[in-house]
């Protein structure tokens, strides 16, 4: 087995979160970690990977594995190094080319030396060394590290900029990019799908399915979930249950094992009651009859001890969002004129343009790269542009929800980031109401808000924009992180708003519901109607250049 754990227990804030859990991973094993939001998905991949203490049990990892977290921050030690330099550095091969130059240094030495004995000594270690790398492909490795950037949408111009000038979401690209070269017997991967295009999504798809790696991921991804796994473990109310199949066939499974065991569970409860009613009458007799009271009694608690017969987990209240009735904006709630925003290279925006009108929602579409979080953010004043103007409308209120939770800072509690986010007006019962709306109750109110997991974060972002009572959202990748049901739940309360909508998504039936009217086109800065083939297109970047070592010839210079 590749990844072992046993009786493991998972507490986070006090609250426990996994009871005594028991399984495994198989080598070469594609498993998917489902569960609803908050069911402690992201907390148990972080104590599998040594992110977090376990509470009790034990886990057993491979000697070499990857862990993609959710939120990737760059250590200071490679903030000033190359993308291209880090990325080449995850793969264990880099190291083999490092000794394979020093034993050529040193066969050099030897041979300028006239030291036969250790010519031929040097000469033998580096034919043992470049044997073991030609056949693990080093020679390879840059093509394959560049063909792993470009199938995520790292292009050229973003490999040769030191780490620390990468955005979050580029970062996280290169990160996740940096674990598939590096390969390993285990990867455990928190959402590797988030803020992807669908061309570098589909390409994860193939990576995942045909890497002789075995695979612990958690994602919302329904079609990765079906394309790339090949087992389910299911995570709620502290329990786990594994399946095995795709998503489908484990949704199915488990519905069919739900039924079963509701029908058994009667079937128990009808036995109890008939036991039960049988030992009552037993109740005034003589000591036989206390003995037969006293089996009947063992019965009953043998039936009711019964693990396999307990009832079913209790349904969680399905999420009821509602944005409350924004104040009427002017006809014109945004205008953007020539906007431009560099960061020290080629600009990211360039001479952009266009207006949005009062209760529109408007699309903003386009590859990975291209400059749409950026564009939200100068709208919503983060960033200053480096030309052009943002011009408000009359009586327009801006709700910014972002991608990456930079608005989630550590030190601050869930309650405490509501009532900043809130009008004065609002009392502590109103927050707590509208964070219940979004499933975010009991304790959670008072938890330090970065240790929610994912999908926490996201539903507390949304419940800020609800206690803000903007009438122009601004929405960057809103449905990464939310399983379905919540998905479909702030479908429906977007659905219903009566404000404007400037929307971020590669979500396609997300936006399609939503019914977009315009869409502007990045880069390019195109405004065009919408169209459901926008999210599905391919930039055209030109012929296909020949599979040689571009990045890294240029980076030789």
């Amino acid at each position: 087995m590749t990844l072992h754990v046993t009786h493991l227990e998972v507490e986070v804030a006090g609250r426990a979160l996994l009871d005594d859990a028991t399984f495994h991973v198989g080598a070469g094993q594609k498993v998917a970690l489902v569960g609803p939001n908050g069911a402690g998905k992201t907390t148990l991949l972080r104590t599998i990977a040594g992110q977090i203490p376990p509470a009790g049990g034990t886990i057993r990892l491979p000697t070499r594995y990857g862990w993609l977290p959710q939120d990737v921050t760059a250590t200071p030690e490679v903030e000033r190094v190359l993308a291209y330099d880090h990325l080449l550095a995850a793969s264990p091969l880099t190291g083999v080319s490092r000794r394979l130059a020093l034993a050529q240094a040193q066969m050099q030495e030897a041979s300028l030396a006239g030291d036969g004995e250790a010519l031929d000594r040097s000469l033998a270690h580096w034919g043992e060394l470049e044997e073991q790398f030609r056949l693990s492909g080093g020679y390879e490795l840059e093509s394959t590290a560049e063909r792993i950037a470009e199938g995520l949408g790292l292009d050229e111009e973003a490999l040769l900029v030191e780490v620390g000038s990468l955005s979050g979401g580029k970062r996280r690209r290169l990160e996740l990019a940096r674990l598939l070269l590096a390969g390993g017997d285990l990867l455990i991967l928190d959402e590797p799908t988030n803020h992807l295009d669908a061309e570098a999504k589909s390409f994860v798809m193939d990576f995942l399915r045909t890497s002789p790696s075995a695979v612990l991921v958690v994602s919302h991804d329904i079609e990765l979930m079906n394309e790339s796994i090949d087992r389910v473990l299911a995570l709620e109310n502290g329990q786990m249950e594994i399946y095995r199949g795709t998503y489908a066939e484990f949704q199915k499974k488990r519905e069919q094992r739900e039924t079963a065991r509701e029908r058994a569970t009667a079937n128990a409860q009808k036995e109890v009651l008939r036991l039960q009613q049988t030992a009552d009458k037993f109740r005034q007799g003589n000591a036989t009859s206390a003995r037969r009271r006293k089996a009947l009694e063992q019965r009953i608690g043998r039936i009711t001890e019964d693990q396999s017969l307990r009832l079913p987990a209790v349904r969680r209240r399905p999420l009821k969002v509602r944005f409350p009735e924004p104040v009427r904006a002017g006809d014109v709630v945004l205008a953007v004129q020539r906007l431009a925003k560099g960061f020290g290279g080629d600009p990211v925006l360039e001479d952009v343009s266009f207006s949005v009108g009062r209760g529109e929602v408007f699309l903003v579409v386009g590859p990975n790269g291209a400059g749409k979080t950026t564009l939200l953010r100068c709208i919503a004043g983060v960033h200053r542009p480096d030309a052009g103007q943002v011009a408000i409308g009359a009586n327009v209120t801006i709700g910014f929800y972002a991608q990456e939770h930079e608005d989630i800072p550590p030190g601050k509690g869930v309650l405490e980031l509501m009532q900043a986010a809130a009008s004065p007006q609002s009392t502590t019962a109103d927050l707590r109401s509208i964070l219940a709306h979004f499933g975010l109750t009991g304790d959670v109110a008072e938890q330090e808000a970065v240790t929610l997991s994912g999908g926490e974060k996201t539903k507390l972002s949304l419940a800020r924009l609800v206690a803000g009572r903007a009438n122009c959202l601004l929405l960057d990748e809103p449905t990464n992180n939310l399983d379905p049901a919540s998905r479909e739940a702030v479908l429906g309360a977007l659905q219903h708003y009566q404000g404007t909508v400037v929307l971020v998504s590669h979500d396609l039936e997300f936006v399609s519901q939503l019914a977009p009217e315009h869409a502007i086109v990045m880069p390019s800065g195109k405004l065009l109607p919408f169209d459901e083939r926008m999210l599905q297109l391919v930039p055209d970047t030109g012929p296909s250049a020949p599979a040689t070592n571009a990045v890294g010839a240029a980076r030789r210079g």
